[in-house]
């Protein structure tokens, strides 16, 4: 293998220029990509940040060593992505950002002599700083605003006006449906006499949030929200039910469904076959009487008696009559019931297996996903089962950016390595096909020469490469030789065995 330094001595300038731009331009592509592989992503952390407590989030996040980057001209802050709950427990332990909205502590710093308006406005700030506290606990509201209209109490009823709340929501996540039908209904159980109805909330970019009934919009929103929802949580059960029968990656399953959201109220009534009494009534009536004229007259006659009959009476009348009446009410029942939204009208799924699936397995996967996802055929619903083949499964799932970067970083150390090695055997090859004259001292050593001549020469004229051997101080012995030619290529092809072997080598070339 030959010497590099050796390698880079025998090169001419311009073979040398060449190979040090190539190993500037390997240096340089290895410093990007390195610069790329450790750059610092980030995260958004806080938007809709107040200008003047910008300085205070990054000091407190300078103390401890944290990255940021300030966006939307100071008012977002993005910190380092591996470092966001760090960041997070910073600036909560420095208490920040403040609050824009302060709660009852305003209560705290009433003065004397305060008059009745400015303690009304004074509660009323408090308790919107305490519903904002209360609103930015909940996940995805980064902050919270909120603006109450409370009317002063009237004596009459009719004259008396309904409170109304205003909330705009600050945040960078998308805040779920139902999150927000429970934000108004918190805003609404937090001031006495307010409706959900009365409560308006807007996010950052001016979106009305709630309420969500004005128009179609929203109700196609929440219907597609509530299928998607339904959808996901029974693809998820029957995937799962997949993989635990014929293993990961075999079966994939895709659910279509249409609910019914609108919210209706069915009432039911039932009357009895048979009436209930409610009231009864017996009415009775007796009459007795004499059959003819006769009797003594007086007044012993004319009183009548029961227990005896008058002397030459005929027979006598007894009269009885009885009425019984009885009211009856009409039994019914009357039901009342409110049917709660996403009642299922129809779904269909599709089943996909893989072929490695054995074809005997087909029909019992098929019923069992029938079963858990309830298909009724009564209903409309459908299941479908198809047999393709799957594609391999993927190693890992890299996000689109870091696999575009991971390319390149190897394309560009290929390509780089490809150039060096392309520049150094142009210039090898360069090296081989150039004529090496012919060295002086080798055209010299073929003829003998004396010790004596060489001491002699001047040095300018003494042969180049040659080593003259010093004339020992006494006289040589009778069986000394002098050296000879042979002994001087010998030692000169141990001393220096790379020169001649270049021209060996150019000798063999021009035979």
């Amino acid at each position: 293998m030959p010497d590099p330094l050796q390698l880079l001595r025998n090169t001419d300038l311009r073979g040398r220029i060449g190979l040090i731009a190539s190993i500037g331009a390997v240096l340089a592509v290895a410093i990007l990509l390195y610069s790329l592989a450790t750059r610092t992503s980030y995260t958004t952390m806080l938007t809709g940040l107040d200008p003047a407590e910008t300085g205070k989030l990054t000091a407190a996040l300078d103390q401890r060593g944290i990255a940021y980057k300030l966006e939307n001209n100071g008012t977002a802050l993005a910190v380092d992505s591996g470092k966001t709950a760090e960041a997070r427990v910073a600036l909560a332990e420095a208490g920040l950002p403040g609050r824009s909205q302060p709660g009852f502590e305003l209560l705290d710093k009433q003065k004397l002599g305060a008059s009745d308006f400015q303690q009304r406005v004074a509660y009323q700030r408090a308790l919107e700083g305490e519903i904002a506290r209360a609103l930015e606990q909940i996940d995805g509201v980064g902050t919270a605003q909120v603006q109450l209209t409370l009317p002063q109490d009237r004596l009459f009823v009719e004259d008396r006006q309904k409170p109304t709340a205003a909330v705009v929501l600050g945040g960078s996540g998308t805040i779920d449906p139902n999150a927000v039908r429970g934000m108004a209904r918190l805003v609404a159980a937090s001031v006495e006499g307010l409706s959900p109805n009365d409560v308006t909330i807007t996010d950052s970019s001016g979106q009305l949030l709630w309420p969500q009934s004005d128009g179609s919009a929203g109700d196609v929103a929440s219907k597609q929200a509530a299928e998607a929802r339904y959808n996901q949580e029974l693809e998820t059960r029957l995937n799962a039910l997949l993989a635990r029968t014929i293993g990961p990656g075999k079966g994939q399953v895709q659910v279509s469904s249409d609910l019914d959201v609108d919210r209706t109220t069915q009432e039911k009534l039932t009357y009895a076959r048979r009436g209930t009494p409610l009231r009864r009534t017996v009415e009775e009536e007796q009459l007795q009487g004499a059959g003819g004229a006769g009797g003594v007259a007086g007044t012993a006659g004319n009183i009548p008696t029961f227990t005896q009959q008058p002397a030459g009476a005929g027979a006598g009348s007894n009269y009885r009559r009885r009425n019984e009446q009885t009211d009856f009410g009409v039994s019914k029942t009357v039901e009342r019931r409110r049917v709660a939204p996403g009642t299922v009208k129809r779904q269909s799924v599709a089943l996909l297996l893989d072929t490695s699936v054995p074809p005997a397995s087909v029909r019992a996967l098929q019923q069992a996903v029938a079963a858990a996802a309830g298909i009724d055929r009564a209903r409309g619903d459908q299941l479908t089962v198809s047999r393709v083949r799957f594609a391999p499964p993927q190693t890992g799932s890299p996000s689109p950016v870091s696999g575009l970067l991971g390319y390149l970083k190897w394309v560009a150390l290929a390509l780089a390595g490809l150039a060096f090695l392309w520049f150094v055997t142009r210039q090898l090859k360069r090296r081989e096909q150039e004529p090496i004259a012919e060295p002086v001292w080798l055209r010299e050593i073929s003829a003998p020469r004396r010790l004596s001549e060489l001491e002699g020469m001047r040095p300018e004229e003494q042969p180049t490469g040659l080593v003259p051997v010093a004339a020992p101080a006494a006289a040589p012995s009778e069986g000394a030789s002098e050296p000879t030619p042979a002994s001087t290529v010998e030692r000169l092809a141990e001393e220096q065995p790379d020169r001649l072997a270049q021209q060996v080598r150019a000798w063999m070339r021009e035979s």
